[in-house]
């Protein structure tokens, strides 16, 4: 009879040699789980893992305004509401016209408010009611900007009674903002060269970025038309549109070595 001690011997050698096969096929898989995952967190947060020199830069270009925006209205008072609003409207829509005249075109021309209240008297403290006013304006925004004296004018004769809020802007402000944007990256690479050579370090490339860039400030002018009516001409003031900064801020982070 043959024996089965070798055949017993054989089967348990297979079954440990699968086994640490097995085994080491877990441990390679797991190791390349655990690498690849720490690769992803490498990426995912830059300045976490690397050595980093994060710096400021600021960069700043002067602009000449394009534009100018100022606010017109009229304001009327009668005893009943229908006159008041009959005259009120003629006058706007003629001080309207008069600018169109000038090259103002009717898409930068907008009715910002209209407005009817009751006008009261208190004689010995008791109300009384003495008609009422009628007032509306429009925003005029002006892109021929050696037209502003005359469009000014106009609103004068025109009997508006309320002018306010002349500014002037860029229309399109994105390509000095460029280049404002380079002149900060070019501020903050100066910084962090300089701090770099103290530091006995050298920069690599930029892991991270972050800039503010707030909206130009309109330059506003004051200009005061209170009490003026129609009737008679106007003289045309002189308006200077001056000038104006766009600002960029950056705050970059660098690799170093």
């Amino acid at each position: 009879m043959e024996n089965p001690m070798p055949q017993l011997k054989n089967n348990r050698a297979l079954k440990i040699f699968t086994a640490l096969v097995m085994l080491g096929l877990f441990v390679f898989l797991g190791t390349l789980v655990a690498n690849n995952l720490k690769s992803y967190q490498y990426i995912g947060k830059p300045t976490a893992e690397r050595d980093t020199i994060a710096i400021s830069g600021e960069g700043k270009v002067t602009g000449i305004p394009d534009i100018a925006t100022v606010s017109v209205g009229l304001q009327t008072e009668k005893a009943d509401v229908k006159s008041a609003q009959t005259e009120n409207t003629n006058k706007m829509n003629r001080l309207i016209a008069n600018l169109k005249n000038l090259g103002v075109d009717s898409q930068d021309i907008q009715t910002s408010y209209y407005n009817i209240y009751p006008q009261y008297d208190w004689p010995n403290g008791k109300q009384i009611l003495r008609g009422y006013q009628v007032s509306q304006g429009v925003a005029v925004k002006i892109r021929n900007l050696s037209k502003i004296g005359d469009i000014l004018a106009a609103a004068g004769e025109g009997g508006a009674n309320q002018v306010s809020g002349l500014s002037f802007n860029i229309d399109d402000p994105e390509a000095l903002r460029q280049e404002a944007r380079v002149k900060a990256l070019e501020n903050a690479k100066e910084k962090a060269d300089a701090l770099a050579r103290v530091a006995g370090v050298k920069l690599g490339k930029i892991v991270s970025f972050s800039e503010y860039s707030g909206t130009p400030t309109p330059l506003y002018k004051s200009y005061d038309m209170g009490g003026i009516g129609g009737g008679g001409e106007v003289a045309a003031p002189t308006v200077e549109s001056g000038s104006m900064d766009i600002v960029v801020d950056v705050s970059v982070s660098y690799e170093i070595k």
